[in-house]
C-alpha cells in the first residue's frame, strides 16, 4: 500500500506511523508524584517491555489531528451512499447523549435509580409505534441485520404457536443482502421473486411463489431502486392469504416518513434503522440500533425484558414475565446512546419536521435524477418516466461498453472532486449500478456541485478515460488493490512496518 500526495496538500499529508515519530524519553503526560504500594504480579503475567511510542503532548495532538484530516465523513462534505447513507446528525443530539446522566449509568443499576432512562425508552417506543403504525416496538437490536434476525425469530415463533409448518421466506431479487442472510440464519429456505419491467415486485411471480409453506415476505418500500411498491396492498393480500407475514425492511424509511406507514400498508413486522433515519450516523461500524415493531398478534413473542409503566406506583419497570417470548437477543436493553439521540431527534423535528425530511429527501433525489437523465453514459433501467423516492440508481453500462469505464472507476474519480463515492454494484439487478442518495440535508448548491462533477466525469470517460483508471489522485491514499486488500489485509502497525514499500 502506497500513500500518494494529494494535489491540494503539502508533504504533511504523508503521515508516518506514531511509532516512527517516537523519540526516546519524550512524554506527553504529567502524573502526580505518589508512592504506590507494591503489587506482586506473577512473573509469567508481567510485561518486561511495553514498546509504547514516546512523544510530547503537541506531537500526539498534531499526529491524530492530521490523521483525522485525511479521513472523510459526513461533517466533511457530501455523502451520497445509497440505502445506507449517514443522515443528519445534529450536534445537540450528540451533546445530550454525552451527558453524565445518560452516559454514566449502567444496566445493572436498580430500576429505581434509572427511571429517567426507562421513561425515555418507553416514550421512544411509543413514538416509533405511531410513526410505523404498529402495536409495540422492541428496542433491543443493536443493528439493522440484528433487527432482521429478530424479525425472523418472531416469524418462526408465530408459526410454531399456530402449529403451521412454514419453511419458506420470500425475498425480492433487488433486496438488501442481509435479508437473504437473516432468513437463512433463522432456518428458513429463501425463495427469490423477480422484479418486473417497472422495477417493482412482479406480482404474478409472487402469487405463484406463495404457498402454505410461506412464512413471510421480506420487503423494502421504497425498494432498493428508490421506487415505491405501488402494488403493496395486492402484495400484502397475496402473502396474508396463505397465512404468511409481511416483513418491512426500514432501511429506506426516509422516503415515506409522515406520508404513509408500513403498518397501514399491511406489514406485520417493521424494522427501523435509528442510525440511518433518526440521527446517529453509523460510519466506522457502529454503534447502530435496529428496533423491531410488531402488530398486536406478535406482541407476546417480543424479547425480554419489555419496558412497562405502573400507573398506580408511577414507576417504569422491566417486565420479564412473558412466557411466549423468544428470549433475549442482547445482554442489555439496546444501545442506549443511540436511543437518546433518536428520541431527541424525533422531539426536535416533531410531526411536521418528519414530513419535511421525506419531502426534502425525495425532492433532492429527483433533482439529481432529472439533471443527470440524458447525460451520455448514465442510464435509468427502470421507470425513467416517473419520480423516484429518496434515492436513484443509474447504470453506467454504456460507459463500460463504449469506453471501458466501470462504475467503481467513477466512484473513485468522485473522490478527487471532494465527494464521497456513492454505493456501486448494488442492487445487483442493475448492471454497473451507481446508487445515489442525496439525503434530506444537502443544499441545492452542494447538489449542483455533485451534478457538475458527474457530468465532468462523463466527459472524461470519452476524452480521457485514463484519468478514471488512475483515480483517485488527489487523496492521501491513492488507488488501492481492493482484491488484494481483502485477501491480504494489513491489520496492525507491525504488519505495516514489514511492507517492502511504505513511507
Amino acid at each position: 500500500m502506497k500513500f500518494k500526495q494529494a494535489s491540494w496538500a503539502s508533504d504533511a499529508c504523508l503521515e508516518p506511523l506514531v511509532f516512527e515519530l517516537s523519540r526516546a524519553n519524550r512524554t506527553g503526560y504529567t502524573l502526580p508524584q505518589k508512592k504506590l504500594p507494591e503489587v506482586n504480579i506473577p512473573e509469567n503475567l508481567a510485561r518486561t517491555k511495553l514498546e509504547l511510542p514516546e512523544l510530547s503532548e503537541p506531537e500526539i495532538v498534531r499526529h491524530y489531528t492530521r490523521l483525522s484530516q485525511m479521513n472523510y465523513g459526513v461533517d466533511s462534505g457530501f455523502y451520497p451512499l445509497g440505502s445506507c447513507t449517514m443522515k443528519y446528525n445534529p450536534k445537540i443530539c450528540e451533546e445530550l447523549a454525552a451527558l453524565e446522566t445518560a452516559s454514566c449509568i449502567h444496566p445493572y443499576q436498580d430500576e429505581d435509580t434509572v427511571q429517567g432512562a426507562l421513561e425515555l425508552m418507553y416514550k421512544l417506543e411509543r413514538c416509533l409505534t405511531e410513526i410505523a403504525g404498529v402495536a409495540r416496538v422492541c428496542l433491543h437490536p443493536s443493528a439493522g441485520a440484528h433487527g432482521e434476525f429478530l424479525g425472523m425469530l418472531l416469524t418462526r415463533a408465530y408459526h410454531k404457536s399456530r402449529g403451521k409448518e412454514s419453511k419458506e421466506v420470500i425475498v425480492p431479487d433487488s433486496a438488501h443482502g442481509t435479508n437473504f442472510a437473516s432468513a437463512a440464519m433463522a432456518g428458513f429456505d429463501v425463495i427469490v421473486v423477480p422484479s418486473n419491467s417497472r422495477g417493482r415486485v412482479d406480482i404474478e411471480a409472487l402469487r405463484k411463489a406463495v404457498s402454505k409453506k410461506t412464512a413471510a415476505l421480506m420487503l423494502t418500500n421504497p425498494n432498493t431502486l428508490g421506487l415505491f411498491e405501488d402494488e403493496i396492498l395486492e402484495i400484502a393480500e397475496a402473502v396474508h392469504k396463505v397465512g404468511g407475514l409481511l416483513y418491512y425492511d426500514g432501511a429506506n424509511l426516509n422516503g415515506i416518513l409522515g406520508k404513509t406507514r408500513p403498518g397501514d400498508m399491511g406489514f406485520d413486522i417493521v424494522h427501523f434503522n435509528l442510525h440511518k433515519t433518526f440521527s446517529t450516523p453509523h460510519g466506522g461500524g457502529g454503534p447502530g440500533s435496529g428496533p423491531i415493531g410488531v402488530s398486536r398478534k406478535l406482541e407476546k413473542f417480543l424479547p425480554v425484558p419489555v419496558i412497562e409503566y405502573n400507573k398506580k406506583r408511577r414507576r417504569y419497570y422491566l417486565d420479564y414475565n412473558r412466557p411466549q417470548s423468544v428470549g433475549k437477543i442482547k445482554a442489555f436493553y439496546g444501545n442506549f446512546g443511540v436511543l437518546v439521540k433518536a428520541y431527541a431527534y424525533i422531539l426536535l423535528m416533531g410531526a411536521n419536521g418528519l414530513q419535511e425530511i421525506t419531502e426534502a429527501a425525495v425532492l433532492n433525489a429527483n433533482y439529481i435524477t432529472r439533471k443527470l437523465q440524458g447525460v451520455e453514459g448514465y442510464e435509468l433501467k427502470f421507470d425513467a418516466s416517473g419520480p423516484c423516492k429518496h434515492e436513484v440508481v443509474f447504470s453506467v453500462e454504456p460507459m463500460k461498453k463504449n469506453y471501458g469505464v466501470k462504475a467503481h472507476f467513477i466512484a473513485k474519480r468522485l473522490l478527487d472532486f471532494g465527494v464521497h463515492a456513492p454505493t456501486y454494484y448494488f442492487p445487483p439487478i442493475v448492471p454497473e449500478a451507481l446508487m445515489i442518495e442525496p439525503t434530506e440535508t444537502e443544499t441545492k448548491e452542494e447538489l449542483d456541485r455533485f451534478i457538475a462533477a458527474m457530468k465532468e466525469i462523463a466527459e472524461e470517460a470519452k476524452s480521457h478515460p485514463d484519468k478514471l483508471l488512475a483515480a483517485p489522485t488527489a487523496t492521501a491514499i491513492g488507488r488501492l488493490d481492493e482484491a488484494k486488500a481483502s485477501r491480504e489485509p494489513i491489520l496492525s502497525w507491525r504488519m505495516y512496518r514489514k511492507l517492502p514499500s511504505k513511507i
